[in-house]
């Protein structure tokens, strides 16, 4: 979903996100996009397979260049903790052990409080195909877990990392079901202007013969009514719907994309009605 606008403010804060032994520069890349599409900007590795730079991240991040170009590489994960002051790891699987587990939604409203009292902190992420271990989990301060499919519970790094950039987004709006644009305002239809497009399409159906039997014709009038009168119409929709009838009214199907007009003279033949 394209959204990318370099006019508009681009949000730069919140916790770092720490990658341990990322092994594919295209997932690397995948997170700073995930990152950068909610506001968060420091981006941390732990001893890359693939070392660093890398041209592939660069590609898959999608011009979130500002994320590619400030992250920070580290030989342990030790030294890339060292200056936070509260970690989150997280982790699909049950561990053993004395810390907390919370919800992406809770943990997002901690590192939010965090934030706001000035605190750097960071959010661990493992290796693709096996996490962190429980060393690696046991220097983080709390455990946030995801609610998955139990029987189908395993994340890819970009998938985590955009589930915690969004709970983050979330936890600093004041309205969360606020949206970023809203539909345009457009002017509820009068009913004369409904009555009006009532009297065309009736009409318009009546030179095809649609109403029949003629027993029939006021119920079949009555339905249609009801049908087009249920959404509401605004102004502009009724403008494009008699478009539409107009349209439909001034050629025949038999002449492909409206290649020659129905002939309205009075008094002369239908040339279509020899088949």
């Amino acid at each position: 979903m394209a959204g990318t606008n370099s006019e508009r403010e681009l949000l730069a804060e919140g916790p770092a996100i720490i990658l341990v032994e990322p092994q594919l520069g295209e997932n690397i890349g995948m997170v700073a996009r995930a990152m950068a599409n909610f506001g968060l900007v420091e981006l941390r590795l732990v001893n890359p397979r693939d070392g660093w730079p890398s041209e592939k991240a660069q590609a898959a991040a999608a011009k979130a260049d500002h994320v590619i170009e400030g992250t920070k590489v580290y030989d342990t994960l030790e030294e890339a903790v060292s200056d936070l002051n509260f970690v989150f790891a997280t982790t699909a699987r049950q561990r053993d052990g004395f810390k907390h587990v919370r919800s992406p939604v809770t943990a997002a409203t901690m590192l939010r409080e965090r934030f706001n009292a000035a605190e750097k902190t960071g959010i661990l992420f493992g290796r693709e195909r096996w996490g962190l271990t429980n060393e690696e989990v046991a220097l983080a301060d709390e455990i946030v877990t995801f609610p998955v499919n139990p029987a189908f519970a395993s994340l890819n790094i970009a998938q985590a990392v955009l589930l915690m950039s969004y709970e983050w987004m979330k936890s600093g709006m004041e309205d969360i079901a606020a949206t970023p644009f809203q539909v345009v305002d457009q002017k509820p239809a009068t009913k004369q202007q409904l009555f009006g497009f009532f009297n065309q399409i009736e009409e318009a159906l009546d030179a095809r013969n649609y109403f029949h039997p003629p027993t029939k014709v006021p119920k079949m009038i009555d339905n249609l009514r009801a049908v087009l009168s249920r959404p509401g119409f605004t102004e502009p929709e009724i403008s494009v719907l008699r478009g539409v009838i107009t349209s439909l009214d001034q050629f025949q199907r038999r002449w492909p994309k409206g290649k020659k007009p129905v002939d309205t003279g009075e008094g002369k033949a239908d040339d279509g009605a020899d088949g």
